[in-house]
């Protein structure tokens, strides 16, 4: 039986005006994770990643880390909601720089305010697909492994959305579980599906045994 690694991306730029962009932690994440792979001797039979560049710099990360990885395959299936087109539309007016915590809370409850309408199908943001689209995006991905890759390790790299999505997808689990889930993901942790000819089965969610030593207890992020 084979094994599914989903990984979320490295530390990335929240606040700034582009978020789409690794921090300097993000990488660091990224190439440990690599490194903690190459040490238990894992290798990739296989790579999915969304377009997004946060994706591709996590990625580039790893296989700087694990000393190489095969050619991606690269899916905008992948690729993260728009979560500023989500919290626009029930918060027309512009937020503040989320640079405390309560403005960091408060942006995180709009989020999941909108995420649950969207999910539900009566919120609409702006150049964003419906939820039934976005799932159909993932399950196209997760179809492709299960038939293509069983009995192989394949390695994704995406965000909290499609992450969340797969596992909801996999346990069948209603919307709110699905946002908690989303919420909860760390900056490169790993989620573990076991791959068969039938089915995936989910293993592990939101590890990051790679950060477990202690010179690291402060590299572990959420955003």
């Amino acid at each position: 039986m084979g094994t599914l690694y989903l990984v979320r991306h490295g530390q990335a730029s929240f606040g700034a005006d582009d978020y789409d962009q690794l921090s300097e932690r993000g990488h660091q994440q990224s190439v440990r994770l690599g490194q903690y792979w190459r040490e238990r001797g894992l290798r990739f039979d296989a790579v999915f990643t969304g377009t997004l560049r946060r994706h591709g710099q996590t990625l580039a990360g790893i296989a700087e880390g694990l000393d190489g990885t095969p050619e991606p395959l690269a899916l905008p299936g992948l690729n993260e909601y728009d979560s500023l087109a989500l919290i626009r539309a029930v918060h027309p007016s512009p937020l503040p720089a989320p640079a405390t915590p309560e403005l960091y809370r408060q942006y995180f409850r709009l989020l999941c305010d909108a995420l649950a309408q969207w999910m539900g199908g009566t919120l609409s943001p702006q150049g964003m697909p419906d939820w039934e689209q976005f799932r159909t995006g993932v399950r196209a991905v997760l179809e492709q492994v299960r038939q293509q890759h069983a009995g192989q390790n394949v390695l994704l790299v995406s965000s909290g959305g499609p992450i969340s999505a797969a596992v909801g997808e996999v346990l069948s689990t209603p919307p709110e579980v699905t946002i908690a889930l989303n919420m909860r993901i760390r900056n490169s942790a790993v989620s573990e599906f076991s791959i068969s000819p039938k089915r995936l089965m989910l293993q592990t969610f939101n590890s990051l045994a790679h950060l477990d030593a202690p010179e690291y207890a402060q590299w572990v992020t959420h955003a």
